[in-house]
């Protein structure tokens, strides 16, 4: 029996108590099993007290279910924050321990293809650094960030912008066309591989990487579908500001540090540029819960956007009460849980694995990963690590075959 040697047990604790795994929970994950002379739990403390070293083979194990790289069991301390490649300055309150965990796992993963993107891209002679990136100052009036959004996607009739977008699928997808065009990156993710580590909206609901030659944004693909617009625009106001952060939903708090202040802002930029101030004129303050949810159910139909960003645009324009924004946040929330345990319970078939797959990685990023096989700067083993995908997928996924 190979055992791991040099490895720290202090880093076997911390890893399991960041996966927000109890004893008895992690030690099933690992496969330990109980025994006459000890319990499966009480084996796993044994490793983690360093009184008997973890195998290769449970090592692997561990790894993968605390979600960290092997190398992290070698380490002397546990990890800063930074050593996940970028500084996220925001963290969803709401977020479970579990969700915590799989979103760091998460964090680094994409924070390495990131890093492949961009190294590929500077070698690139003809790429020059995005000029936009981080150009909007922070002190900009929400009225005017909003156009500076409408002015990068081209939009210059607003107002006919709106009425060509039938549904809320069809309001995201273009504009994450338009924001890929400008540069940045726009994938889906939502979990670590299967259903199985899904990570809740309430652990993000999206995040940016506001670098000036590869900026990607993520958005979750578990939150839903009439939500996906304002999260993407909101992350492309982080990297207009050059903020790199993760987004969770907007609260109705007062945002006291710079990290607030970056989310509030973005959260104004964004509920300004998909409901204008202009939008509104007609609409009185609100005093009475039900006749405040049929105004914002109207509103959300009319733009295909989702009545809790219509309840917090009314929220910020004076026109309901904090208390009744929190209110309809909970309502919206429980409606929610529901919609998606319905789902859950309806759930069969499906788009196909590599339909799927393109939604998730987006055209820009996929359009660069063939450009450079074909011109031999990537191998194919390469490639799959920046697509998030195995090797034997990467030729089917380009070629547009199933």
């Amino acid at each position: 029996m190979r055992r791991a040697e040099n490895t720290n047990p202090a880093m076997l604790a911390w890893a399991r108590d960041t996966s927000g795994l109890s004893a008895e929970a992690a030690a099933r994950k690992i496969g330990l099993s109980s025994s006459a002379r000890s319990t499966a739990a009480r084996k796993l403390q044994e490793l983690e007290a360093g009184r008997v070293k973890p195998t290769r083979a449970q090592l692997e194990k561990i790894a993968k279910a605390y979600w960290q790289p092997l190398t992290t069991f070698y380490l002397a301390s546990p990890p800063s924050v930074g050593d996940r490649g970028v500084d996220f300055r925001q963290r969803a309150r709401q977020a479970t321990k579990e969700d915590t965990a799989r979103l760091n796992a998460l964090l680094r993963n994409l924070c390495a293809r990131q890093r492949m993107v961009r190294s590929l891209l500077e070698d690139d002679e003809d790429m020059q650094p995005l000029s936009w990136v981080g150009a909007m100052p922070q002190s900009t009036s929400i009225k005017k960030a909003a156009g500076h959004i409408r002015a990068q996607l081209r939009i210059e009739d607003a107002e006919d912008f709106w009425r060509k977008q039938r549904t809320p699928e069809n309001l995201f997808a273009i504009l994450r066309r338009r924001i890929e065009e400008l540069g940045v990156f726009v994938l889906l993710a939502g979990d670590l591989g299967s259903h199985h580590t899904a990570i809740s909206e309430k652990g993000f609901r999206g995040f940016a990487i506001a670098d000036d030659l590869a900026p990607f944004i993520v958005i979750n693909s578990r939150d839903a579908k009439v939500a996906r617009a304002f999260t993407l625009v909101h992350e492309l106001a982080h990297i207009m500001l050059g903020k790199t952060g993760i987004s969770a939903s907007p609260e109705a708090t007062r945002p006291t540090t710079l990290e607030e202040k970056v989310e509030r802002f973005c959260n104004d930029a964004a509920s300004e540029f998909l409901l204008p101030e202009d939008t509104l004129s007609a609409v009185t303050r609100q005093a009475d819960l039900g006749c405040a949810a049929e105004t914002i159910s109207r509103l959300a139909k009319d733009r295909n956007i989702s009545e809790p960003l219509v309840a917090y645009r009314l929220w910020r324009a004076d026109r309901i009460s904090a208390t009744m924004f929190r209110e309809l946040l909970r309502i919206y929330g429980e409606r929610w849980e529901n919609v998606r345990r319905r789902q859950r319970e309806s759930a069969s078939g499906g788009p196909s694995y590599y339909r799927t797959q393109r939604a998730r990685i987006g055209g820009a990023l996929l359009k660069l990963v063939d450009r450079a096989l074909h011109t031999n700067e990537l191998t194919h083993t390469e490639a799959a690590r920046i697509l998030g995908v195995s090797s034997g997928t990467v030729g089917p996924l380009l070629g547009g075959r199933a």
